[in-house]
């Protein structure tokens, strides 16, 4: 990815998939400067529920191949069951 286009694309599209289903919110991203590496921020009260959701939409994204999701069940702090689940590659 050498331009921030398709990471606006993909989060327009997981704003709306992340409403229409009623499953929590989009809260934006953190990007490296190099564009090398990054995170999207989504909060819901089921993890696995907005997972299943946007999931789709991430695997169409080219560049988030092989990208790693962390679903946290709580809030962040030690000790709070988190599971990492890699998209398709």
């Amino acid at each position: 990815m050498d331009s921030l286009d398709p990471l606006h694309e993909l989060e327009s599209e997981l704003e709306k998939q992340i409403r229409r289903e009623g499953v929590g919110e989009y809260d934006g991203h953190e990007i490296a400067m190099d564009l090398s590496d990054g995170f999207l921020y989504m909060y819901s009260a089921n993890a696995e529920t907005l997972f299943k959701a946007v999931k789709p939409t991430l695997e169409k994204s080219k560049f988030m191949k092989g990208a790693v999701a962390r679903l946290r069940f709580g809030p962040p702090e030690e000790g709070i069951k988190e599971i990492e689940v890699k998209l398709q590659e």
